[in-house]
């Protein structure tokens, strides 16, 4: 994977050294997601420099560079990602004459855009990828993110420049960039742990969001946004046009779809692996990857002393049956609080799902062998698999609890979770007096969405921005209310957490993670397999233990979802009081003017007192106090 960056000088005033010399500087930022070669490419008459850091994979060789021209010349890319139907698409382009000088995809691509336009060939593509590309002649700057928003792109424009970047830090490399709060996202940051996009943690800057492109032509001062894919389509094209036929020819079709895409993205000129939890999305990844494989997949899992956050052994007995080549390490707390203070130019903005400790881990352990890892994100938005989508607490038309039954029962929960010793019981206490609160179902979604409900609240002259989740009016009206929270999952918390999560974490060091269940061909097959054959009851991904129970005995896999966490809510009360107390002081508080101090305040001391677990919430304000004074 690679790192992308350039800018826009609209006044064509800079001379080629000076924009070369900012954009390496740009680029340079990006190091860590590119540490075997960089590159740059100016032209002083269009105002337009490229910067490029490589992580080298297809074509290990100098005809790989970025920025890279096409054949004829017309075009010039800068390229994040992996295209695994490139082979494919540079047979096409051979037979209509077009030379090739190497092996990469970078190259398929770019004499792509020479042959059939830019749209027409990401709308070709699967894959996962950013894109900046430069129509030499006209000198139009075209900057494209992949279906599902795998990799990340930001843009914006101060005064005469337009910037944008795989990561926030290459922009504020930029002399003109201005590193301005948006304080009006901060309410949605509190509420999801993630700023939504497209907004970013900055004034002017935003995110690129998935399946889009930007085009900013040299006569216009702003870009246009268009989409080329829409998930939204797709999903509801699929529930309109369900696979109908036999339940076992729909399982083998979605395990032959599955198996082609596990099978083109083990293409790589480098060590390759997996990510192994034990669970059923990272177990089927590895099953399928090892039944294409003529030799033991390398796996690697994470494991830990407290038994509440440990999937070692479940990684360890999958790994054994499917005869993988196994690396397991086992983290102290101590080595995974040591993370902490690394997250901040990690995430590179506020991002405050704790999990992104444990993800950083199991990524520096597989850098340790491989420079490739496939992982088996997805797989819950896809396939109904979260425990908030269980259709006996939240009901398809309507709450299956009436308010006399629900009342006592959250008034029940919450008691527990005030007596329940910290862990597991008291977290899932808590979780069900808050989902009890609603008789709509979507409210209760939301509500489990959302950890500062009332983030306005808590965040001093902010004007919450518009976002999906405001409105569930303009929701599509799915058969089922599980397929409209899992469409909703996929264009927000998917690419806005779960994805951002990985992608940092392993660019971090250097790290390639693929997800071949957003293969394009397998999320709108996903959209197509009937819901009844992904959740029933309390049971979701239902088609994909099927498919698993092939190549893994059941007993290995059938169990309760752990999660992969660390246990932040006893940390903060223990090894990290004095961190956490510095950062929620009422005196820094006040001083920075972010913040109410005193609703942060009061979750604090409940939650030191223990009657209250107000992790997440704290959590949310810890990391964005580290991250602010990090900047």
């Amino acid at each position: 994977m690679c790192g992308i960056t350039g800018f826009v000088d609209l006044t064509r005033g800079t001379s080629a050294e000076e924009l070369s010399t900012r954009v390496r500087r740009m680029a340079d930022a990006l190091a860590h997601r590119g540490p075997d070669d960089h590159g740059t490419w100016v032209s002083a008459q269009h105002g337009i420099a490229l910067g490029h850091r490589r992580l080298s994979i297809l074509d290990l060789s100098p005809t790989g560079h970025q920025p890279m021209l096409s054949h004829d010349g017309q075009w010039v890319i800068c390229y994040n990602g992996e295209i695994y139907n490139h082979l494919e698409l540079r047979r096409d382009l051979e037979a209509r004459g077009i030379p090739f000088r190497g092996t990469s995809d970078t190259e398929t691509l770019v004499n792509g855009f020479s042959a059939w336009g830019v749209k027409e060939t990401v709308r070709r593509c699967r894959g996962i990828f950013a894109i900046a590309a430069v129509h030499i002649p006209s000198g139009e700057l075209t900057l494209v993110r992949d279906h599902l928003g795998v990799k990340p792109l930001y843009f914006g424009r101060r005064g005469s420049t337009v910037y944008f970047g795989s990561e926030l830090k290459a922009l504020r490399a930029h002399p003109q960039f201005a590193a301005e709060i948006d304080r009006h996202v901060l309410p949605q940051y509190l509420r999801h742990n993630y700023v939504p996009g497209p907004y970013s943690i900055y004034r002017g800057v935003r995110k690129l969001q998935p399946g889009t492109l930007a085009t900013l032509q040299p006569d216009a001062p702003d870009a246009v946004v268009a989409p080329y894919w829409s998930f939204s389509e797709r999903a509801e094209q699929g529930v309109r046009d369900p696979i109908a036929g036999d339940p076992a020819a729909i399982t083998s079709r979605l395990e032959a779809e599955l198996s082609r895409a596990v099978s083109e993205q083990m293409l790589s000129d480098v060590p390759l692996g997996a990510f192994l939890s034990g669970g059923i999305d990272s177990s089927l990844v590895v099953a399928l990857m090892q039944k294409h494989s003529s030799r033991p997949v390398k796996t690697f899992t994470i494991g830990f002393e407290l038994q509440d956050y440990n999937e070692a052994p479940f990684a360890e007995a999958v790994a054994k049956h499917l005869g993988t080549d196994h690396t397991e390490h086992y983290v102290t707390a101590q080595q995974a609080r040591d993370v902490i203070p690394r997250l901040p130019a990690m995430y590179d903005e506020p991002f405050a799902d704790s999990s992104q400790i444990p993800t950083f881990l199991v990524c520096e352990l597989a850098r340790r062998h491989v420079t490739v890892a496939l992982s088996g994100d997805g797989g819950d938005e896809l396939f109904c698999g979260y425990l908030r989508y269980a259709a006996p607490l939240f009901g398809t038309r309507g709450g299956y609890f009436p308010a006399v039954v629900r009342h006592p029962l959250s008034a029940a929960a919450r008691v527990a979770g005030r007596i329940l010793p910290p862990g597991k019981w008291r977290k899932l206490s808590n979780r069900a007096a808050s989902f009890l609160k609603d008789a709509d179902p979507d409210q209760r979604y939301l509500r489990g969405m959302s950890h500062w409900a009332l983030s306005e609240a808590v965040v001093r002259d902010a004007q919450p921005v518009p976002t999906m989740f405001l409105d569930p009016t303009q929701w599509p009206q799915f058969p089922s209310r599980q397929q409209r929270w899992m469409w909703l999952d996929s264009l927000n918390y998917l690419p806005d957490d779960i994805l951002v999560k990985v992608d940092r974490a392993s660019m971090a060091v250097s790290l390639e993670a693929r997800v071949p269940l957003l293969d394009p061909k397998v999320v709108e097959l996903a959209w197509r397999v009937p819901h009844e054959m992904k959740a029933r009851g309390w049971t979701g991904k239902l088609i994909l233990r099927e498919i698993l129970a092939k190549h893994v005995p059941r007993a290995l896999f059938e169990r309760p979802k752990k999660g992969f966490g660390v246990p932040i809510a006893e940390w903060l009360r223990g090894p990290l009081r004095e961190w956490a107390e510095d950062l929620l002081s009422e005196s820094r508080l006040n001083r920075e003017g972010y913040f109410h101090a005193a609703p942060i305040r009061a979750k604090w001391h409940e939650h030191l007192s223990g009657r209250v677990d107000w992790a997440y919430h704290l959590w949310d304000v810890l990391m964005f106090e580290s991250w602010l004074s990090a900047s």
